[in-house]
């Protein structure tokens, strides 16, 4: 069930959506707006998961354990199930 959000923007923001969707790139304002919130979503989570890389190339610097490879690896590949499900 889709849960209605509503917002404000400045004429010229909304021409520019207006815009791209009369080049066909989009069927509606909507459809252009959820790509565009879908896209800011896979960011982020792409930065969260190569700050973690980041954060996991510095722990295996040390003298990290075996249990603790294995923590890192299932979380890593956790946060690659939901990037891609």
């Amino acid at each position: 069930m889709a849960t209605q959000i509503l917002f404000k923007a400045e004429k010229k923001f909304v021409n520019e959506i207006d815009k791209a969707v009369k080049e066909g790139n989009y069927q509606s304002r909507t459809e252009f707006i959820r790509e565009s919130l879908r896209k800011n979503l896979d960011e982020k989570r792409k930065q969260k998961a190569i700050a973690q890389i980041a954060k996991m190339r510095g722990i295996l610097k040390s003298n990290t354990t075996q249990e603790e490879l294995d923590k890192i690896r299932d979380t890593a590949w956790n946060e690659l199930q939901k990037k891609f499900r």
